[in-house]
């Protein structure tokens, strides 16, 4: 999974063993990320333990990750399955016609994300920037109850 500017608090990272360390400089607020970075807990769950705010925690996750000392554990952010984006386009091809498919492309792509690789906790903010390319209100409510009501079903 790419490290994006996105939100990062689901990730799981876990610790690099590495052996030519070199020259790397650690402040304490590093340290106690670094740590806490077990390969269970999420960012956010590490970022509330160690009291920074999510600004910081990019920024140290970030620093961590240039210098290899962490890296993402891949499966840990649960992902949206092609049957929610089967039914995403279904729903919303039916508030905007024949280019929900490229609607959905493009808004996935714009959060830095892939269809194949979209994290579950992301999908609400999804669907609302692609309630904003209904130009019809009553299409655009339609398209949000769908979508709520599959969401609350836990098909996602």
């Amino acid at each position: 999974m790419a490290f994006s500017s996105g939100d990062i608090s689901a990730m799981v990272f876990k610790r690099v063993i590495r052996n030519d360390l070199g020259k790397i400089t650690i402040d304490s607020r590093v340290l106690g990320v670094l740590v806490e970075l077990d390969g269970k807990k999420s960012a956010g769950e590490i970022a509330k333990r160690v009291g920074i705010d999510d600004a910081g925690l990019q920024a140290i996750i970030r620093y961590l990750l240039e210098q290899g000392l962490i890296e993402p554990v891949e499966g840990a952010v649960p992902l949206l399955t092609r049957d929610f984006f089967h039914y995403l386009n279904a729903e919303l091809s039916m508030a905007v016609g024949p280019l929900a498919e490229i609607l959905i492309e493009d808004a996935v792509e714009d959060m830095g994300f892939t269809l194949t690789g979209f994290p579950r906790h992301r999908a609400a903010e999804l669907i609302d920037s692609l309630a904003r390319q209904v130009p019809r209100e009553e299409k655009r409510i339609e398209f949000q109850q769908a979508m709520l009501r599959r969401i609350h079903e836990g098909k996602l």
